[in-house]
């Protein structure tokens, strides 16, 4: 089965929103074992779209057409469907229904372009949206079926989930169950980690992807086969082995997520103090649901005054050592998790840039520390500064993986290849 994706929209084309649809999909399906092939982006031009469904589906068995079945003049999916197969539209009855009916509902009046959404290809089989006003449909044309989903996220991925995937496992014969094992590393780059594999034995159906999202690497074990899968689990033991402090989660979209399970499975809380990344920390600890069972506060202490007045760094210190040393940064976590006697708290104060750095303390410097009632754990890095925002959402990686390495009881404080540790 040869699967591919068509996503639409000139807003997409332009660069003007990042596709985080795509990604999501692509994501997704591997999960249930099912490879895409091909992806490409169309803008809102009616010929272009035609042109696009008239020549892949001629290469693929299945596409997944993402956008354009909203109710404005620029959204064309379903009227060039009709047109790439050489049918009129017509109205679906059921779908006209369900308008007039969340419209009444939500005791809202429906605005006559609503009925747009309505008209399908008439060779179209009505693909149900719970979650949006957007009909889904599929057509079938030349050797390909395209199901078309809205644009809307979660209404995209409530379709996927409960549409899209079931309709391939019923209707396509998979050549072979896909089992992918996802690494997420910190601290090396894609070179330095292909360097470290290379010589790891792979056995026949078992391939290694890379794949950069800062502040992470992620490393995906593709295993084709059953015979492959039977030996994925021992791969990722043996790559564990070889990476060792780099590898920081396993088959998790972020640190943030891995910190959140392990915080709810141990019980303890954890406070925040942050100079450098703002709140970015906190942040990623908060988009996750149940987060307020650990996370007690977070002090975002910009300035000195903040730091001395907030947290309790003695000024001298500052005076002494500077904002982003050791010293202040171990008392601004001390301070923090003092404040309401939490288990742990996490400091953080750095040069992010793109000024403010020194010849002692270039941009890129950032100092980190782990309170816990026991004792403080802290360190000055040198991070690559190729922009504020990557050294920011480095320093969150490495705070987090300090706690992370805390409560799975292992060396809190480790060496990462391409970050330098400082003075």
């Amino acid at each position: 089965m040869k699967l591919e994706m068509i996503c639409t929209g000139e807003e997409v084309l332009a660069g003007q929103i990042v596709d985080t649809n795509a990604a999501w999909v692509a994501d997704t399906l591997m999960d249930h074992g099912i490879e895409m092939q091909q992806r490409m982006t169309v803008g809102d031009r009616l010929e272009d779209l035609i042109q696009a469904f008239q020549q892949r589906s001629q290469h693929a068995d299945i596409i997944l057409v993402n956008g354009g079945i909203g109710p404005t003049s620029d959204d064309m999916s379903s009227l060039a469907m009709a047109m790439a197969i050489g049918e009129p539209q017509v109205e679906n009855k059921e779908w006209r229904q369900r308008l007039t009916q969340w419209f009444a509902k939500n005791q809202r009046p429906m605005p006559v372009n609503n009925l747009k959404q309505a008209m399908l290809p008439e060779s179209a089989i009505m693909v149900d949206n719970p979650v949006g006003t957007a009909c889904g449909f599929r057509v079938k044309l030349n050797r390909a079926w395209l199901f078309f989903t809205p644009g809307v996220p979660f209404e995209l991925k409530r379709m996927v989930t409960d549409q899209f995937i079931p309709f391939i496992k019923n209707e396509f014969d998979l050549d072979k169950p896909v089992k992918v094992t996802k690494l997420l590393t910190i601290g090396g780059g894609e070179s330095f980690l292909a360097e470290k594999l290379q010589d790891i034995h792979l056995p026949e159906g078992i391939e290694l992807g890379y794949r950069s999202s800062m502040p992470y690497i992620e490393i995906k074990i593709f295993a084709r086969g059953e015979k492959a899968i039977a030996h994925l689990d021992s791969v990722a033991a043996e790559i564990n082995i070889c990476l060792a402090d780099l590898i920081v989660a396993k088959n998790q979209l972020s640190l943030a997520a891995e910190l959140h399970q392990l915080l709810l499975d141990s019980g303890k809380t954890l406070a925040i103090a942050e100079s450098c990344t703002g709140g970015m920390l906190s942040s990623q600890l908060v988009d996750f649901a149940g987060s307020s069972r650990y996370l007690v506060h977070s002090i975002v202490s910009y300035s000195n005054a903040a730091k001395v007045n907030l947290l309790g760094v003695d000024e001298s210190i500052i005076d002494i050592h500077g904002a982003v040393s050791i010293e202040t940064v171990e008392q601004m976590a001390e301070g923090a998790r003092a404040v309401l006697d939490s288990d742990y708290a996490l400091a953080t104060s750095g040069i992010a840039g793109p000024d403010g750095g020194t010849d002692e303390k270039p941009v890129g410097t950032v100092a980190i520390a782990l309170a816990c009632r026991e004792q403080i754990f802290s360190q000055i890095l040198q991070l690559p500064a190729r922009s504020r925002g990557l050294v920011r959402s480095l320093t969150c990686a490495v705070a987090l993986d300090m706690l992370r390495r805390k409560l799975n009881k292992t060396a809190v404080l480790v060496n990462y290849p391409s970050y330098k540790k400082g003075n």
